[in-house]
């Protein structure tokens, strides 16, 4: 029973400890689930920390990167309230932030209305760019005004950020650039008005030296034209029996002839050397052959004086050179005058001597020495200079002008060679000057050396072409003299009308005649009568722009008046040989060749022979030419020089496509040159006539091979 009772108080007590310790159980879940929602709650408060830490150091670095802009920068309400700046801002406009806060944004700018509507216009657009406006500061601040719209998480407009640009530095560089712009356009006119003023001078100048060269080659003409006939005719009454006084008049009135020829000659080379028109040819010719016949045209004088000539010449200079044999000739003529002028005993030496030489070239150095007056050493450095002369009574005493020299210098010169002078008083003047010239192994021209009259030369034919009385008895007697026969024509259209019915062997065509001169003629002789007969050039006037005109034309040659007749003698026996040595070769190579103004065969190697490339290429000429031709006369008639010059111009391309002899090109180029320079003479015409007269007979043959192509590609 007792152990009943003990076992039950030990159930009754685990019964209570068992109670206990589900409550105590239970406690400890309720703590630990309160624990939980602890950890939670530390968990978000440790989140919302953290997230107002980004915000903070996200703020902080937005501040930053609107204070680092050096623009003022402003956040405006929907009311045009400011609510924030940068301190850019608050430096521009000079308040404080707290006083910027809260106050109109349109208030700060020269011009509230346009400010405002800026404004509106972010509104409108959601934005605007370089707005411009001008901050009402201490120094009116100019700025570009940029905005646009920022809006809450709802998407909601809560205002406008701005940011004003300040220009104050690109307008004052504007500005500079603007009046630097004004100042260099100012400048430009000024220079172009300067320029118009120095091409208007120029423009006179050049006009004034024209004027004065046709001046001059119009009293060259004049004075030449009687001078020829009292000269020549003097010589032929000196070949006559006369009495001595008689022989000694006419001898006088000779000399004085030949010195006012010399005084023309000098002021004519003076003028065009001055005028920049002095040109060089550059043809072979015998140097020895050459120097030889210069000096033998002081033989006689020198004889008179009682004088010896000297004749030095190096064996080792090449036998034929090219160079300008005529002008050569004039500076030793000039040089050989003067020292058989100055020199009344001794000698009169002239030298030519090698100096050097390469593959190509030779330089010669060409000497005159004499015995004569000698020239002082003070007036050896001007002796050069224009109307120069050894003393004030040079010219008194022994004639002249003082030109020679200066003309020697500058023809030395331009052919890029040196003149020398070495003198004593009473012992007498060396002069010498070094011309360099090329090699060649091709023959000479027709040599200028005087050949002696022969009176075995027969039958040949000469046509003068003369429209003064005098000059054409002259020539008669010239030619009789030499036993040729001859007939004599008025103008060129006489002569013309001649040579349609007799065969000449040789023309000299005076140039200035009436109703047709001697350039129309010998255009019509060479062009349409298609006739080769050697022409020489009788001309009055020796200016080189004739000498231009003269082979532009197809002349062979010119001989100036007044006329020397062992000259005029060796130019036609020299014409004569060389034209009938041609004409026998030209007869064995082309005895059935027709005369043609085109040549395909360059045309046939750039298209290989091809009909359909060739047709097209004829075509295209035959196609542009006629336009041109006809543009180029029209152009001509009106005097529309820039129209002829372009279109010359067109037409020049096209010659070696289609094998137009270059000699046509050359006067193309020619005709622009006058063009250029605007010159209405009669040259231009004959250059304008002629080549439309090649160019259309150049159409003509074209069209007919043209034709036979076509005809080949038919059968």
């Amino acid at each position: 029973m007792y152990m009943d009772k003990l076992q039950k108080s030990v159930e009754d007590k685990l019964i209570i400890a068992n109670r206990e310790l589900a409550f105590q159980k239970e406690e400890k879940v309720k703590r630990a689930a309160e624990l939980g929602i602890a950890n939670i709650e530390l968990a978000f408060q440790n989140e919302e920390k953290e997230k107002r830490a980004v915000e903070l150091g996200t703020a902080n670095y937005a501040r930053s990167l609107i204070e680092a802009s050096l623009d003022p920068l402003f956040t405006i309400n929907t009311e045009g309230k400011i609510m924030d700046m940068n301190n850019a801002s608050i430096n521009v406009i000079g308040k404080s932030r707290k006083a910027l806060i809260g106050t109109d944004f349109f208030d700060y700018f020269t011009e509230p209305k346009k400010a405002r509507e800026g404004y509106q216009e972010v509104f409108a657009k959601g934005f605007v760019a370089d707005y411009p406006l001008t901050i009402k500061d201490h120094k009116l601040t100019d700025v570009l005004f940029n905005g646009s719209i920022y809006k809450d998480e709802a998407g909601n407009v809560l205002g406008i950020v701005v940011v004003a640009r300040d220009i104050t530095e690109q307008k004052r560089v504007e500005k500079e650039l603007t009046e630097a712009k004004i100042f260099a356009e100012l400048a430009t006119t000024i220079a172009e008005d300067a320029q118009s003023k120095a091409e208007a001078a120029m423009r006179i100048a050049e006009d004034a030296v024209k004027a004065k060269q046709q001046f001059l080659s119009n009293m060259s003409h004049e004075i030449r034209t009687p001078m020829n006939a009292i000269i020549g005719f003097t010589k032929v009454v000196l070949k006559t029996e006369l009495s001595a006084k008689q022989k000694e008049y006419l001898t006088a009135i000779k000399m004085s002839g030949d010195a006012l020829i010399v005084l023309i000659n000098d002021i004519l080379d003076l003028a065009k050397v001055d005028a920049g028109k002095m040109t060089f040819e550059q043809t072979p010719f015998k140097m020895a052959m050459s120097i030889a016949a210069m000096l033998h045209l002081f033989e006689t004088k020198i004889q008179e004086k009682n004088l010896e000539l000297v004749k030095e010449y190096d064996n080792n200079i090449p036998e034929v050179l090219i160079g300008d044999s005529v002008r050569l000739h004039q500076i030793i003529l000039n040089l050989v005058s003067n020292a058989v002028k100055f020199t009344n005993e001794g000698k009169i030496t002239a030298s030519v001597r090698l100096q050097s030489e390469d593959a190509e070239n030779v330089v010669l150095e060409f000497a005159i020495s004499d015995t004569g007056i000698g020239i002082s050493e003070n007036k050896l450095d001007k002796i050069f200079e224009n109307f120069q002369q050894a003393s004030s009574g040079t010219s008194r005493l022994f004639g002249g002008t003082g030109l020679g020299l200066a003309i020697v210098k500058q023809l030395v010169e331009s052919q890029g060679g040196e003149t020398n002078v070495k003198s004593k008083i009473d012992e007498g003047s060396t002069f010498s000057f070094t011309l360099s010239f090329k090699k060649t192994k091709e023959a000479a021209e027709i040599e200028n050396g005087l050949v002696e009259v022969n009176r075995e030369i027969k039958d040949i034919k000469v046509l003068v072409v003369e429209d003064i009385a005098l000059n054409q008895l002259l020539m008669k007697t010239l030619l009789d003299d030499f036993g040729f026969e001859r007939d004599i024509a008025g103008n060129g259209k006489i002569a013309i009308e001649k040579l349609q019915s007799k065969v000449y062997d040789i023309i000299l065509m005076d140039l200035q005649m009436p109703e047709m001169n001697g350039f129309e003629a010998t255009t019509y002789i060479r062009n349409v009568m298609k006739l080769s007969v050697p022409i020489i050039a009788l001309t009055a006037d020796v200016t080189t722009v004739d000498l231009a005109k003269c082979k532009a034309v197809g002349m062979n040659d010119y001989i100036a008046k007044p006329v020397d007749e062992r000259l005029l003698y060796s130019k036609i026996v020299g014409l004569i040989k060389k034209t009938t040595t041609v004409k026998l070769e030209e007869n064995v190579m082309n005895e059935t060749k027709k005369s043609k103004y085109i040549d395909l065969e360059y045309l046939m190697h750039r298209t290989k022979s091809n009909p359909a490339l060739m047709m097209e290429m004829i075509s295209l000429y035959l196609e542009q030419t006629p336009p041109l031709i006809k543009a180029m006369k029209e152009s001509f008639d009106k005097k529309d020089w820039q129209t002829l010059y372009a279109a010359v111009h067109k037409m020049i391309p096209s010659f070696s496509i289609v094998g137009i002899h270059t000699d046509f090109e050359a006067m193309a180029k020619k005709i622009q040159e006058f063009a250029n320079s605007q010159t209405q003479t009669d040259e231009i015409q004959e250059l304008v006539l002629q080549l439309g007269t090649v160019c259309t007979q150049a159409c003509r043959e074209l069209e007919e091979e043209l034709n036979r192509i076509k005809t080949m590609e038919n059968e």
